[in-house]
């Protein structure tokens, strides 16, 4: 291609001129200035750089195209220009040249119209596409906008809530108010959420984890749905193309860039009911896929920095399963994501973070684990991201998997060891005892080794990435087909039951033993040491249908359907119960790992157990403090009844059952108050897969 007509070509579109100066490389991004706006891009690589500026959003081509000459414009690596007489809602875009070498991993394309990776804001159409066959007709469709950080917090500062009184429940924005059925003001939206406040503060939990909300495009599949023909979308988001950016589809879309505001009154909402914000975000790859994708930001910019690379310079490496694996530990991406956490921190008052994959962010620049990586190092030893919440998912697609072990200090980690333990505990598995007690525990086999506690671990029974809570116990097989890949995605490891029928059913035996075992999980997660995480829709027992990689369904597959809280009232008031008891009895969410004489296990005849023998198990807590009742739990995963020789209370107490999965409400689940004594009792029958939870308390029969 003749670059000197390209660049004549562009010139003859613009339509006006704007004033400018040299700008500065500091900082990157655009930055509101008095008068004008300042933008710094980063490309080692470019040859030429020009800046396009746009009427409106809205607008097809751009009023002005501005050549940025590299004696004046650039510093190093950094391209920067000041804009004169412009201001907030500038739509602006760049087109970057410089060698296109897969060869050497440089792809820079001229033609390309790139988003700029520090926009705090994009604008795009609606159904949007990165059809490749589209030219630079697709991209060109999306802006870059600048926004101003103007916004009245009213003296809103970070919660920064213990993590022992942590609970975490995981959502979709959209999906949370999507389905007609939410009535609220705005579904879908980030005002959508602000109206379910006083349900989350009802409910009892004190942080949201929303699933991806960085700029995505839904429609980036071409796929259908092969049973109902339906066009499937990129529902849950990962697979980001703006850092900075909020997702627009989540706002309301009353003026370009709204979304900005909109996400800043719902976190200052939330915070001002007591509940944390913190986001699930995607650092391990982008949406511009392998070497067959879209080129819309950092392939155009500098490829070969910002990606992993094969030896051959012409593909990529693949940890994220996703196409392509960003070079993490790279000084310019390491830069770019601190600046990118902080601005969240900062500017949007996020008060943690959920990193996808988060294993590919302890690999080097040639893919191999390393044990003190740099990003995660300076993550949490930054001086503004250290005392936000930091959470790993500790594995990703290249086979690493580093529960238990990940590097770095002050980060928590989704404990999919958890997971799978209590899973197959509660099924009945053979020998899950001994797993099960230390999953309970807080896992001290997994991180007190390397002097954390039990507050490293993230505590889950389900999460989006799977069944929810209803089909862990309704489905033995995942029915995927509607995702259009022959059911081939998904894990195929869920150790789930489905108890006689697989589905739903009107068998009133199966359907009790279901219920049972949504309970077992939901005690066990929220009596356990650690932080618990819960799925959200699983205290109504929302249904995917089977589905357990719902992540192109945006649909009632996926919405929350808010019919199902009058339906499923009684497990609502379970779980509301269940989070009111975990905040009364601080002994099982302290920070610390339980000592050998806070507590005793025994088998149902009062004895140690056998671990690898014994199913039903119990344990006495002694270490009650600070005028503390002791608790005693017994565990029946079998399929028959158990009678468990109980332990002394202490001197002049009796045992008071407050809990009982096996009981039908109220008594599943006692008020303060209303427990029932177990006067002269030695021994109780607890029935088949049933959780009981024993509170001592001064025998009223000596009061």
């Amino acid at each position: 291609m003749n670059l000197d007509l390209l660049s004549d070509r562009f010139l003859q579109r613009a339509t006006r001129a704007f004033r400018c100066s040299d700008g500065s490389p500091l900082p990157l991004g655009p930055s509101l200035q008095s008068a004008g706006v300042n933008f710094s891009l980063f490309s080692r690589n470019a040859t030429r750089v020009w800046l396009l500026l746009y009427e409106t959003a809205e607008a097809r081509e751009p009023c002005s195209i501005v050549q940025l000459d590299p004696r004046r414009n650039r510093t190093g690596d950094i391209w920067h220009i000041r804009v004169e007489g412009v201001g907030r809602g500038l739509a602006y875009a760049f087109r970057v040249d410089g060698p296109c070498a897969p060869e050497q991993g440089h792809r820079f394309a001229p033609e390309r119209v790139l988003i700029d990776p520090y926009a705090t804001a994009l604008y795009a159409p609606p159904n949007w596409t990165f059809d490749e066959a589209c030219g630079d007709r697709a991209q060109s469709q999306v802006r870059s906008l600048v926004t101003a950080p103007q916004f009245d917090w009213e003296g809103d500062r970070p919660l920064r809530l213990p993590w022992s009184e942590t609970v975490i429940y995981e959502t979709h924005v959209r999906g949370l108010t999507w389905h007609p059925s939410s009535r609220v003001n705005a579904p879908g939206t980030y005002r959508g959420v602000i109206d379910k406040i006083p349900y989350f503060k009802e409910l009892g939990i004190t942080a949201i984890e929303f699933l991806p909300l960085q700029e995505f495009n839904p429609d980036e599949l071409t796929r259908v749905n092969p049973m109902s023909g339906e066009r499937l979308t990129n529902y849950w988001g990962y697979s980001t193309i703006a850092f900075f950016a909020p997702h627009q589809g989540f706002g309301t879309r009353r003026y370009p860039g709204c979304q900005v505001d909109e996400f800043k009154e719902m976190v200052k909402a939330l915070h001002q009911a007591g509940i944390e914000v913190l986001l699930d975000v995607v650092f391990n790859h982008t949406a511009e896929g392998d070497e067959t994708g879209p080129t819309f930001s950092f392939r155009g910019l500098d490829n070969s920095i910002y990606y992993l690379l094969e030896d051959d310079k012409r593909s990529y490496k693949n940890y994220s399963g996703c196409g392509n694996t960003v070079n993490c530990n790279h000084p310019v991406v390491i830069n770019f994501i601190l600046e990118c956490l902080r601005y969240w921190v900062v500017e949007m008052h996020v008060d943690g973070f959920r990193f996808d994959l988060a294993s590919i962010l302890s690999r080097d620049r040639s893919g191999r684990l390393i044990p003190n990586p740099p990003l995660l190092e300076a993550i949490s030893e930054d001086p503004i991201l250290r005392q936000t919440k930091l959470i790993a998912e500790a594995w990703d697609a290249g086979g690493a998997y580093l529960v238990g072990r990940f590097p770095g200090d002050g980060w928590s980690e989704w404990n999919g060891v958890y997971r799978d333990d209590v899973r197959r505990y509660w099924r009945g598995d053979q020998g899950m005892a001994g797993a099960f007690a230390q999953r309970l525990t807080g896992s001290a086999d997994l991180y007190e080794h390397s002097g954390r506690s039990a507050v490293h671990s993230i505590n889950f029974v389900t999460c989006h990435d799977g069944f929810t809570l209803n089909d862990l116990v309704s489905y033995e097989q995942k029915h995927n087909w509607a995702n259009g890949e022959s059911n081939r995605d998904g894990c195929d490891a869920n150790f789930s039951a489905n108890y006689g029928v697989e589905g739903p059913t009107d068998d009133p035996q199966i359907q009790r033993i279901r219920t049972r075992q949504m309970k077992n999980f939901l005690a066990t997660l929220l009596l356990s040491r650690g932080v618990p995480m819960l799925l959200g829709g699983d205290e109504f027992c929302r249904t995917q249908r089977g589905n357990n990689n719902a992540y192109c369904q945006d649909n009632e597959v996926s919405w929350f359907d808010w019919r199902l809280v009058e339906q499923n009232r009684a497990m609502l008031e379970f779980t509301r119960g269940l989070l009111a008891f975990r905040a009364r009895h601080q002994v099982v969410s302290r920070d610390e790992f339980y000592r050998p004489q806070d507590l005793s296990w025994f088998n149902a005849c009062g004895w140690m157990p056998e671990w690898h023998s014994d199913a039903a198990i119990g344990c006495h807590f002694h270490c009650a403090m600070g005028g503390e009742r002791q608790l005693c739990m017994l565990f029946n995963p079998t399929s028959h009844a158990v009678n468990f020789v109980l332990p002394h209370p202490p001197e002049n107490d009796v045992w008071l059952k407050a809990i009982d999965t096996g009981a039908t409400p109220p008594f599943d689940i006692c008020a303060p108050g209303a427990e029932i004594p177990l006067f002269e009792q030695d021994s109780l029958l607890v029935w088949d897969k049933t959780l009981v939870v024993l509170l001592s308390d001064r025998d009223p029969r000596l009061k």
